[in-house]
Parts: structure tokens; sequence; C-alpha cells
């Protein structure tokens, strides 16, 4: 063969090898498993979502280049970003779980301030009270003086006060405010261990939230169950139920009508913390009070 002919064949080898694109990226092979392990991560999944979703999205441009055959630089520096994109996700889901600890450590220090926040509730009550039998007063010389605009003015009022009274309960019950309406959230101090059966409420949030619901006739919740992830899923279950059931019972014992509660078992569903620690799993274990929002509670509109 001559050496032109070796010459030409060896060029035409080292072009086709050239041309052709890499079967696998180890950047868009490492970016994916780091992605595929955020998403196996409760805690990611639960306290970042839109950072975890802002990965796969940046995931998903790698993996296109490299179905496209883009240049190799091209496709290491998309599955860098998508790499980058995750280490967000865990790092936000990380502070977030900081966050809820701390909060949870701080429980002495919440105590005190719902304490506070009751008195201002008490109070609130004591000047409606007194404004009510002013109000009363001040209606019987209206009706004398037909003096139909300071009747107006007068309901304004009350519909006013009744309002900063219904604020300031719900801010001493710790009421949270959700898509799903007004949260009270009942932790799992109220039982024993894998228990159902409510011990004394030293706090009085059962006789506060009766209180609310005969204040406020119109209003309806559901009573949620939920645990953390310990033990099997169908125990768990059974347990959130029969604690949302007993917490249904204590208040119909206090007067509350049945039909305006109803009760949802959660088990392990939706948790608020990591089941990883003692502290997320207390967090976990709860009963939460959903009031459907009505007609006339401004305030929770």
């Amino acid at each position: 063969m001559s050496t032109r002919t070796v010459l030409t064949l060896a060029l035409s080898i080292a072009l086709a090898a050239c041309s052709t694109t890499p079967d696998r990226s180890s950047s868009l092979d490492q970016a994916r498993a780091r992605y595929q392990a955020a998403q196996n991560d409760p805690q990611v999944l639960s306290l970042a979502p839109d950072e975890l979703r802002r990965a796969g999205e940046s995931l998903e441009l790698a993996e296109n280049a490299f179905a496209d055959r883009k240049q190799r630089h091209n496709v290491d520096h998309l599955a860098y970003m998508a790499s980058q994109q995750v280490s967000i996700a865990q790092a936000t889901a990380s502070s977030q779980a900081a966050q809820k600890i701390t909060q949870g450590a701080a429980a002495e220090r919440d105590q005190m301030l719902l304490q506070q926040r009751t008195a201002q509730v008490d109070s609130a009550q004591m000047q409606l009270q007194a404004s009510e039998q002013d109000n009363a007063q001040l209606n019987v010389e209206l009706d004398r003086a037909d003096d139909n605009a300071r009747m107006d003015q007068q309901r304004v009022e009350r519909s006013d006060a009744r309002v900063d009274a219904l604020e300031m309960q719900l801010i001493a019950l710790d009421a949270r405010k959700t898509d799903r309406g007004m949260v009270v959230t009942l932790g799992d101090v109220l039982f024993n261990t894998g228990q159902a059966q409510l011990l004394p409420d030293r706090s009085g949030n059962m006789n506060k939230l009766a209180d609310f619901f005969k204040q406020y006739p119109n209003r309806t919740a559901s009573i949620e169950g939920y645990t953390d992830s310990v033990g099997s899923s169908a125990s768990n279950y059974d347990l959130s139920q029969r604690r949302a059931n007993a917490v249904m019972a204590a208040l119909t014992d206090r007067g509350v009508p049945a039909d305006r509660l109803s009760t949802r078992a959660f088990g392990p569903e939706s948790p608020t913390a990591s089941n990883e620690t003692s502290a997320g799993r207390q967090m976990n274990r709860r009963v939460e009070i959903v009031f459907a929002p009505a007609s006339d509670d401004m305030s929770m509109q």
C-alpha cells in the first residue's frame, strides 16, 4: 500500500472518531444521581419543592442537550447548573428544618406568648361586653330620637368589635392562615406516646375551642390526625383516626354540636418536619383543627 493511501485512510479514521459524540457523560450522570437522591429525600420534597422543581428543569435541559448531541462542553455546563440547583434545594431544606427545630425548642417562650395573647383576648372580651352594654343604652336613645344615621353607625361599630374579638381569639389559639382555612394545631402533649386517650388539658385549649364554637355558631371544622413515620402505616392511620375522634368527643362533651365537626386520618402523610430527628417526629405527631371559611368572617377571607 502506498504512503499516500495510508495517510488518507488514517485521516478518515481520525475524522470519524472526532465526529462521534460519547455515549455517556459523567457530569450528566452525576447530576442525574444527585437529583434522584434529592427526590427521595422527604425533607427536600416537603421543605424545598420550588428549588427541587428548578433543579429538575435544569437537568431536563442537560438531558435534551445530550440527546440532541450538542457539544460536550455545553452538556457539561448544563449538567453543572443542574447539580448546583440540587445543592440549593438541599441547603434550603436543611435551613428550613433547622428553623422548625429551633421553633420547637422555643416552646416555653411560645407558651408565655400564648398566655399574654389570652390575656389580651380576655381584655378585648371585657371591652366588647362593656361596649355592648353602652350600645344597648345608646340604641334606646336612638330609637326615641329616631336617628337612623346614628343607629347605622352603631351597627358598624359592633360589627368591627366582633371581627376584632374573633381575630384575638384565633391569635390566642395560635391559628395560622392556610389555603384550607384557619388551622389550629394541637401537639402530641395531649396524648401519651402511642395512645389516643386525652391527657388533662393544662393549656385549656379544648375549653377555648369549645367557647369559640359557641360564640360563632356558623363555624364548622374538620379535625385531622397526623403521626410520625415510626411503626407500620396501618397502625399510624388507625392511631391518627382515634386521636382525631378523641378530640371531637372532647369538644362535643363541652357542648359543640357533632354535626359541625368531622374527622379525618392522615397518619404519616404531610409531615411538617423531618422524621429523622426526635424534634421533627414530635412536630409531626399532631391534631389539626381546620376551620372552614364563613361568609361573615371578614378577617379570614
